[in-house]
């Protein structure tokens, strides 16, 4: 009976070293995948929280703490696992690699409610309303306008009214 312990405690603990393996392996492909990017590029926020920080290491002061998941920024530096980011508003700080996405999302900007449509044209059946502030993803950007889906609802919405889009 006592071996029979002995060996199970063995198996979980053999268990345990390899899943902490596995982990580790994943979070360093995670992190290897962004790396080979070479800023600039898109990406978003991925955590309901994230702490940007005045330079790329915990060891320096938390400047900004998003809580808005999604949020699109702008990678505009790479420092091992830290992306320099820029956000809708222009504040520039670093994040570390595991709150991004490479998801690409858009905040709606501009003044007043803008329009999703049902297809890419500005004479188009308007479809649903977004107030400014609204995040959502993106796809299918063409002919001026990209397809923006927030909560399950989507349209087309004008790429001069969202930030998330422009070439870099």
């Amino acid at each position: 009976m006592k071996t029979m312990v002995n060996n199970m405690v063995i198996q979980n603990r053999s268990i345990l070293r390899y899943s902490a393996v596995a982990l580790a392996l994943l979070g360093a492909a995670s992190a290897a995948g962004q790396t080979q990017r070479k800023p600039p590029y898109w990406a978003s926020i991925e955590k309901p929280e994230a702490r940007m920080r005045t330079g790329p290491s915990t060891e320096f002061p938390v400047t900004w703490v998003y809580k808005r998941q999604n949020l699109p920024v702008k990678v505009v530096a790479v420092h091992s696992v830290w992306r320099k980011v820029q956000d809708p508003d222009g504040d520039q700080g670093w994040l570390h690699v595991r709150l991004l996405s490479p998801t690409q999302t858009a905040i709606v900007i501009g003044k007043g409610i803008g329009a999703l449509r049902d297809s890419p044209q500005a004479n188009a059946h308007i479809s649903w309303r977004v107030e400014p502030g609204v995040v959502g993803i993106i796809d299918e950007c063409e002919k001026g306008y990209c397809r923006f889906e927030t909560n399950g609802r989507y349209g087309y919405i004008e790429r001069s009214r969202i930030w998330g889009d422009e070439a870099l």
